[in-house]
């Protein structure tokens, strides 16, 4: 049989299982059989993805960072997006300093997103620091995992600020030169706090020769008060008025009484405004509880202090900030000596324009207070509404300090923004222009709700993730059920629902009796009703 044939009968066969003719996949021999020995190779274009998008649409980006706490979905992609500052700084080393900065609209879900980071840290034993909860946003989260939570306020607690807390008590533990350098990092942060609290009140900052006798002032306490004693800030203004020697060579006074007091009257009188004015009941004092250095996680809350006290309130966080901040560095050189584990920390520095606006200068202080701290083994959080927060600061130099706290940010989080703030945000952290649109989107508000159900704005859980000049990650962030009972932002919002039930049924009880009044005029009410819809 020849090949021609076998190729019918194969054909014939093959018809007779399957029902259709059968055809070889280069052809049938001979002529019109279409056969073929080779395919010619289709010819090859180089462009980028911006000339060839139309033609070929389907490019792919890279993958999702998946090292840190599970955030949530990517935008587009809806694969898993992992993060934090702390582990991609140490394990992935995505970042060189292990910073964020958030910046969004009130209710988009800065703090919840904060919150999860939180959570997801505490689990893998970094040890939260909510250093001033104001709402409070993260007191319940906190206490879930088994952590510490101080209130301060008026009637509910303070801080002495010329305690040296933990950083004093570490110092005495290691001795040596250690200890002694230690303590001139417990001088210097406590130097700064005072400071900050005589620049809030006066509205303006120190002159360097105040600071200079504040100083004298604070080591001539240190040498006099025995070992586990207690100094106060009306021990301070003791002090000045004795005007010991080592006081009055600072000011130059060369013996002379009244030029010691004009130097130092301007510092007296802002000390007694301290301990006479609204601060005097929260930082005069000894501290009311002291921060757990063995604590799981610690919340310093002080929504107890009113909206309006802006005063008290930038102080009180200044002082939660600094006592905060000097625990941490004792732990990191109690680790360095060998008394104690090495512990990483996470601290939470929310509603960052408070303190910000409080007065001029204050920019200096919460620069200072943060960089005092050993930068190993301490991540941070910095939340704030928009950059225009900066630009509300009275100087040109406290606008451009505060601009850095951006700039210096290992990762920048935006929730939304409108898109002049979004533009402005670009000169610093450098976003593209689809970049700008797709966060300026989410700054809408949300839609009227015909139906009467609630409907939340497109933006909230939405937040773009950005790390120096790459592009940015945008993410969906979905919380779960426990996280939604212990993170409520707007818990006076809440209504109680055994309110609502019992003003619901006073209103059909209403209905249903001006119902029944109006029931013999029937007739006239239908009437009006026709004449309204015609």
């Amino acid at each position: 049989m020849s090949r021609r044939s076998e190729e019918k009968d194969g054909r014939g066969k093959a018809a007779s299982r399957t029902g259709e003719p059968y055809v070889p996949h280069r052809g049938w021999h001979g002529p019109g059989g279409g056969r073929v020995g080779y395919l010619d190779p289709p010819t090859m274009w180089r462009a980028t993805t911006v000339q060839a998008c139309g033609m070929w649409p389907f490019a792919a980006g890279s993958g999702s960072p998946m090292t840190g706490v599970p955030l949530g979905q990517h935008l587009f992609t809806g694969a898993t997006v992992c993060g934090d500052p702390v582990n991609w700084f140490t394990r992935a080393r995505y970042i060189s300093n292990p910073s964020l900065f958030m910046l969004g609209m009130p209710g988009l879900g800065k703090s919840t997103l904060v919150n999860r980071m939180l959570i997801g840290l505490a689990a893998t034993g970094v040890v939260p620091l909510v250093l001033g909860d104001l709402k409070p946003d993260y007191a319940d989260t906190v206490r879930a995992l088994g952590g510490q939570v101080i209130s301060i306020g008026r009637g509910r607690g303070g801080i002495n600020v010329l305690d040296p807390g933990a950083m004093g008590e570490a110092a005495a533990k290691i001795g040596g030169e250690a200890g002694e350098v230690l303590k001139a990092e417990t001088h210097g942060r406590v130097l700064n706090m005072v400071a900050a609290l005589i620049t809030i009140v006066r509205g303006r900052p120190m002159d360097d020769h105040e600071q200079s006798v504040l100083s004298a002032c604070l080591h001539h306490l240190r040498e006099r008060t025995p070992a586990g004693g207690t100094v106060l800030l009306p021990d301070l203004l003791r002090v000045l008025t004795e005007g010991p020697d080592r006081v009055r060579a600072v000011t130059l006074d060369r013996g002379d009484d009244a030029r010691y007091r004009d130097a130092v009257d301007p510092l007296h009188r802002s000390l007694l405004g301290i301990l006479d004015g609204p601060l005097g009941g929260t930082f005069a004092a000894e501290t009311s509880t002291r921060i757990n250095p063995d604590a799981p996680a610690v919340c310093i809350d002080i929504s107890g202090i009113g909206e309006a006290d802006t005063q008290l309130t930038a102080a009180a966080m200044l002082a939660a900030w600094s006592d905060g901040l000097g625990t941490v560095a004792a732990s990191h050189a109690l680790a360095d000596a060998g008394l104690a584990p090495r512990r990483w920390f996470f601290t939470v520095l929310d509603e960052l324009w408070r303190p910000l606006r409080a007065a001029s200068g204050i920019v200096d202080r919460i620069d200072a207070l943060t960089r005092l701290n050993r930068s190993l083994g301490l991540g941070d959080a910095k939340i704030t509404h928009t950059l225009k927060d900066a630009d509300a600061l009275g100087t040109d130099s406290d606008r451009a300090k505060a601009r850095g706290f951006v700039e210096r940010a290992g990762m920048v989080v935006c929730a939304g923004l409108p898109r002049t703030e979004m533009e402005e945000l670009g000169k610093v952290v450098g976003l593209s222009r689809r970049e700008i649109e797709l966060v300026s989107s989410w700054s809408s508000p949300a839609g009227w709700g015909v139906s009467g159900e609630h409907e939340e704005p497109p933006g909230r859980g939405r937040f773009l993730i950005k790390v120096g000049g790459r592009p940015g990650i945008p993410i969906k962030v979905v919380i779960t059920e426990a996280e939604r009972r212990l993170h409520d932002t707007n818990t006076r919002w809440t209504p109680d629902d055994g309110g609502v039930g019992q003003s619901v049924a006073d209103a059909a009880a209403r209905v249903a009796r001006a119902a029944g009044e109006g029931a013999h005029d029937r007739s006239g009410a239908t009437a009006e009703v026709a004449r309204w819809t015609a």
